[in-house]
């Protein structure tokens, strides 16, 4: 984009972004043409429409929005198009960013009753090393919505995030995987814990198959409003079974938890679960707790770390290695499509490598900006990773693997999403297309599969996506932190001894141990801006 000056609707959202898509709520439990003219790139020998540049059709839309953008002040820039013209726009936009532009088919126009459903096939087909759709994250959100959630990461919600460990047509198992403070989850007398196992939503069983129950189990679960009520059916990880009443609020995650040394040890713990703002100042005193308390290892709990700011996942990193390690190094450089090889195409500006930050971004009031990190200087760390360990948090298992850091990978795989994109607001739809891949140091981005411990499902042997460590499942059944939780004893162990110190085939879990909730991992489902990975301009 960057010969042409963009729109108001596309430049609103000042922003590039590392995100997980997130399925529909619906289904979450389920039920067991040739390249146009204009942009160009299309797939060779196919039938699609011409399409005009992106700018001529910009902000013409079927119902346009009218008044001043709640969020930003300005006025929408909508005026009265048709539906054809957003699509239009979608198809003339993906051509001149999409990252895979030349993969994609583009259809011709009439056929998808929404721009939305256009957009939905505006991607690649094409698929990894290990059979996953290559692009997994290709996704769409209503503007006001998004606007709301990349403010401050506040979303409806009871404060419990929800792993689904098994979802077979015989048995779903949902357990809590983490709860906020001060939050319903945690009001609630007991309040509800790690490893709670909910058994049903609403007088509706977790094990219903029946597309009704799915709806009812999904809105119960999943809530799209605050002030919604409903009712739990609850086994407590001790065993007791009890009914509760939940009323939904907007819940604001507290991204940082758990902060301190492991007892009689210099290693230093935290859970980290967000990169939104205010988990700027959260790290900052972190880090600066477990430096007073001269720690000489560092655990780094990201397991149900989906991303966020990339700005603070460079932060995180400086204070973890220090300005020795650090010093004049790439944290990550972002690489676009083959139209777009030094410049920027959305900002315009030279593409340059993102730095290791050493001062506060100005994300909050206090600390402000500029502000001096402090450091742990570690030539290692820890991190326990799961299936939800994604984007901004692999950015920091990247970068440092990438100026000479030893990264330990006690878990499972993370979830392989080395892309990131600009969202672009286009008649009150905000777009997520894929259109640059991150490096580090050395060049290195291509862990579309994941970064995995050495001993676990899919290594090999040799590549920088597989890390020393510790293949080992979630466990429910002791709280995050507690030295006995799985992942946390394992690292314990593995610094004492080795690889030598890595549980028995800890990588397999026989589905008879998923009752016990002490041998299993599972999905966590978050909002999209608590899974993304965000530039600032």
């Amino acid at each position: 984009m960057c010969p042409q000056t963009k729109p108001a609707s596309v430049h609103r959202l000042a922003h590039a972004v590392r995100i997980m898509a997130v399925p529909a709520l619906s289904v979450l439990l389920s039920c067991c043409g040739g390249g146009g003219g204009g942009g160009g790139g299309g797939s060779a020998g196919t039938s699609g429409p011409t399409f005009a540049p992106e700018a001529s059709v910009a902000a013409q839309c079927a119902a346009p929005r009218t008044g001043v953008d709640p969020i930003t002040g300005v006025p929408y820039p909508d005026r009265k198009g048709t539906l054809a013209d957003e699509q239009n726009w979608l198809a003339s936009w993906t051509s001149d960013l999409y990252l895979w532009y030349a993969e994609v088919t583009y259809p011709n126009f009439p056929g998808y009753a929404t721009a939305v459903d256009y957009f939905n096939v505006l991607k690649t087909g094409a698929v990894t090393a290990s059979g996953k759709p290559k692009d997994r994250f290709h996704f769409t959100y209503p503007t006001a919505t998004w606007e709301a959630l990349s403010q401050s990461g506040v979303q409806a919600g009871y404060g419990a995030t929800w792993v689904i460990v098994s979802q077979t047509a015989v048995q779903r198992i949902v357990v809590v995987g983490y709860t906020e403070p001060n939050s319903p989850a945690t009001n609630l007398a007991p309040p509800l814990a790690r490893g709670a196992q909910v058994l049903s939503v609403d007088a509706v069983s977790i094990n219903d198959n029946t597309q009704a129950g799915a709806k009812t189990l999904n809105a119960g679960l999943f809530p799209a409003n605050a002030g919604e009520l409903h009712t739990f059916g609850i086994q407590d990880p001790a065993g007791t079974m009890r009914t509760i009443q939940l009323t939904t609020q907007n819940v604001t995650s507290t991204p940082v938890q758990n902060v301190g040394t492991v007892s009689g040890t210099t290693v230093g713990y935290m859970l980290f679960n967000d990169h939104i703002a205010t988990a700027e100042p959260a790290l900052i005193s972190a880090i600066t707790t477990l430096q007073a308390a001269g720690v000489t290892d560092l655990v780094l709990d990201i397991r149900y770390n989906g991303g966020g700011y990339l700005a603070i996942a460079s932060e995180l990193a400086y204070m973890i290695a220090g300005p020795a390690t650090t010093a004049g190094k790439t944290f990550e450089l972002q690489q676009f499509n083959g139209k777009h090889p030094t410049t920027d195409p959305v900002t315009g500006q030279p593409i340059v490598p993102t730095p290791f930050l050493s001062t506060s971004q100005g994300f909050t009031a206090n600390p402000p900006a500029n502000t001096p990190l402090p450091g742990l200087n570690l030539s290692r760390v820890f991190v326990l990773t799961g299936p939800g360990t994604c984007s901004a948090s692999e950015s920091v298992i990247n970068s440092l693997t990438g100026v000479g850091l030893q990264v330990i990978q006690i878990g499972s795989t993370t979830c392989g999403k080395p892309y990131g994109f600009y969202p672009a607001d286009n008649c009150g739809t905000t777009y997520f297309s894929i259109q640059f891949q991150g490096v580090n140091q050395l060049g290195f981005g291509g862990y579309s599969d994941g970064f995995t411990p050495q001993n676990g499902p899919g290594a090999v042997a040799g590549s920088p996506a597989t890390l020393p460590g510790c293949s080992v499942a979630d466990d429910f059944t002791h709280a995050l932190g507690d030295p006995a939780e799985g992942r946390l004893a394992a690292a314990l162990a593995f610094r004492s001894a080795g690889a030598a110190a890595c549980p028995v085939a800890s990588g397999l879990w026989p589905r008879a141990q998923l009752r016990a909730l002490s041998a299993v991992d599972g999905a966590v489902f978050k909002s999209p801006f608590l899974t993304n990975r965000v530039l600032r301009r």
